[in-house]
């Protein structure tokens, strides 16, 4: 998980919503500023850390799906920050972390979704 702070750069990764057909008003790839950032707790999805948007004031949700939530957080798991920077944030990877922590960028999938074949040996 990203460690967000009110004022930063955030790009959108995931502007889908199941079972919903209100737009949502973000959109994939682009750039938004955080406001708030936090736990919210919510009688249908949850608890999740949650990330009110500065170019984003969602009002209140009372329509024929809404929650009833006034200016309902966004899931923080659909940004990642901003990054000016790519190189450092590779060098982030190789950066000693305290014990039991995880580098802040996320690790890779464990495996392949299609797994190769595997070839038979041959006896000559």
């Amino acid at each position: 998980m990203y460690n967000f702070h009110v004022g930063q750069k955030v790009v959108c990764i995931n502007d889908t919503f199941k079972h919903v057909s209100i737009d949502q008003g973000i959109r994939k790839g682009k750039i938004y500023t955080i406001r708030w950032v936090g736990p919210y707790k919510h009688y249908i999805d949850g608890e999740f850390i949650g990330v009110k948007l500065a170019e984003i004031h969602r009002g209140p949700d009372d329509g024929p799906e809404g929650y009833g939530a006034d200016d309902m957080p966004y899931r923080a798991t659909r940004f990642r920050p901003l990054l000016k920077d790519r190189l450092s944030a590779l060098k982030n990877l190789l950066a000693p972390t305290p014990k039991g922590e995880r580098p802040s960028l996320p690790e890779a999938p464990e495996e392949p979704r299609r797994k190769t074949p595997v070839r038979k040996k041959e006896t000559v």
